[in-house]
């Protein structure tokens, strides 16, 4: 059964927007609404950037960077699991045909 689409309210830099999600995605789209306009008003109020085109541009940019970092951190940490996992077979393997490794 698909999910109903409702709009949605958000205010977004005190400017509201009437967005169409489904109903099962309404929570996580005002969540992410309410980060949006949290770090728009955050640039906003630092008085580096004026017009709120610019002000979107900028939190969209610092947005994807951090993203960006969390994924390359993700990827990190996941080559690290990956090589602990395969040395641990490696060793499982070895251990299980008697050639113990040291």
């Amino acid at each position: 059964m698909k999910a109903s689409t409702e709009p949605v309210k958000v205010m977004i830099l005190d400017k509201e927007y009437l967005i169409a999600c489904p109903e099962d995605e309404r929570e996580g789209l005002l969540r992410a609404a309410g980060f949006l306009n949290r770090r728009m008003k955050e640039i906003r109020d630092s008085g580096k950037v004026v017009g709120a085109d610019r002000i979107a541009v900028m939190a969209a940019l610092n947005i994807s960077h951090e993203m960006l970092q969390l994924e390359s951190r993700h990827d990190g940490v996941l080559a690290l699991v990956e090589d602990r996992v395969r040395t641990m077979d490696q060793r499982l393997a070895a251990a299980l045909n008697g050639t113990v490794e040291g």
